[in-house]
């Protein structure tokens, strides 16, 4: 474990980025970077279950944190990437308090949850380090519930009040769209939908996220409290750099005027 939970409850802002495209070598490349996490997606991203574990394995080398984004808060779903190693969940759409307690539900072990035991799996090294992951499993494990929806508004302050709710995360997009000002992130609704959440986790001692479409709005959630914040993708990232090298080439082969040897 990297303490990712810890160093959120030490007061830290934390920066991370999406792993989109079910690639275990941009997940390494990635982390390498220097995220302090990253989220693999499972909701809208390329890869399945299977290739968690290898971006798993390629994440561990490197300094960041891995989490996972599931594509629902089903228990079956949440064990499932936390018994292949995942330091954390994000269940996306969460739209009341019970939505937000069956996923509480999914990452604790009984008597707290309902999480499934297994001890020959990879993130208690196959049965060998079991004890020891399930007496931390509580401190360790970061929960994360996503504000997307315009009814979980109304249950902010029961959310973030749950023990093992750990991060309220604005999914701005989602959010945007169901408040009917799409991309609209300087439209008064949207401000004021970002402070409640962001006050909410902070009456309740909890850290708020975001994903950041341009990161140079960074100071302006950072002002409103917000600690775990996101910017970009490996996707993005490879599309970004391949734009850019078509535009160089392009750029100098229009300007090259080739030798008329008539």
């Amino acid at each position: 474990m990297k303490d990712l939970k810890k160093r959120l409850k030490q007061g830290e802002t934390l920066n991370g980025c999406w792993l989109n495209l079910g690639s275990s070598v941009t997940a390494e490349i990635v982390g390498l970077a220097g995220f302090d996490w990253v989220l693999i997606d499972l909701e809208h991203g390329a890869g399945t279950e299977q290739d968690v574990l290898h971006q798993l394995q390629a994440i561990q080398s490197t300094p960041a944190a891995p989490l996972v984004r599931v594509e629902s808060h089903a228990l079956q779903r949440i064990h499932r990437v936390l018994d292949l190693g995942a330091e954390g969940v994000m269940c996306p759409r969460i739209n009341d308090l019970e939505e937000a307690r069956q996923a509480v539900a999914g990452w604790r072990y009984p008597p707290e949850g309902k999480r499934g035991v297994a001890k020959m799996v990879r993130t208690t090294q196959f049965g060998k380090n079991f004890t020891a992951y399930q007496q931390g499993a509580k401190d360790n494990i970061l929960g994360i519930v996503q504000i997307e929806t315009e009814e979980v508004l109304n249950h902010l302050d029961g959310i973030a009040g749950l023990d093992g709710v750990d991060v309220l995360f604005i999914g701005p997009a989602d959010l945007s769209m169901a408040l009917g000002i799409f991309g609209q992130f300087d439209h008064p609704r949207f401000n004021e939908a970002v402070k409640a959440t962001a006050d909410a986790a902070e009456r309740a001692g909890k850290a708020t996220g975001i994903l950041l479409f341009n990161p140079d709005d960074y100071p302006i959630y950072q002002a409103m409290g917000i600690r775990m914040i996101a910017s970009g993708s490996d996707a993005t990232f490879v599309a970004n750099g391949a734009q850019t090298m078509v535009s160089k080439l392009a750029q100098y082969r229009d300007s090259s005027h080739p030798t008329d040897n008539s």
